[in-house]
C-alpha cells in the first residue's frame, strides 16, 4: 500500500516506499533505479479504466462498465515498466 509523503503525495515505489518522481511520461524511483506506470481500475468490475483530461479536470472511464467513474472510488496500481 502506498504511503504519503510531505507533499501528500500518494505515489511510492512499490519497493523502497519512497516518493515517485515523475519523468518523461512515467514514475521513476531515483532510488530503486525503476520505472513505473500508474493503473487505474474500475471499483465495480475491477477492469483497467482509460483516463480522460479535458480543460483540468479528469475521469475515468471504464469500456468494460460503459460508464464514467468517479475519480474518488476508482484505485490505483504502479506497475514496472
Amino acid at each position: 500500500m502506498n504511503r504519503n509523503d510531505n507533499n501528500s503525495n500518494e505515489n511510492s515505489c512499490n519497493q523502497c516506499h519512497e516518493p515517485l518522481d515523475w519523468q518523461s511520461g512515467g514514475y521513476h524511483c531515483s532510488h530503486c533505479k525503476l520505472d513505473y506506470k500508474k493503473i487505474s481500475f474500475c471499483p465495480d468490475c475491477n477492469a483497467a479504466l482509460e483516463k480522460l483530461q479535458a480543460c483540468g479536470a479528469t475521469n475515468y472511464f471504464c469500456n468494460t462498465c460503459n460508464s464514467l467513474k468517479s475519480k474518488r472510488r476508482v484505485s490505483h496500481q504502479f506497475k514496472l515498466v
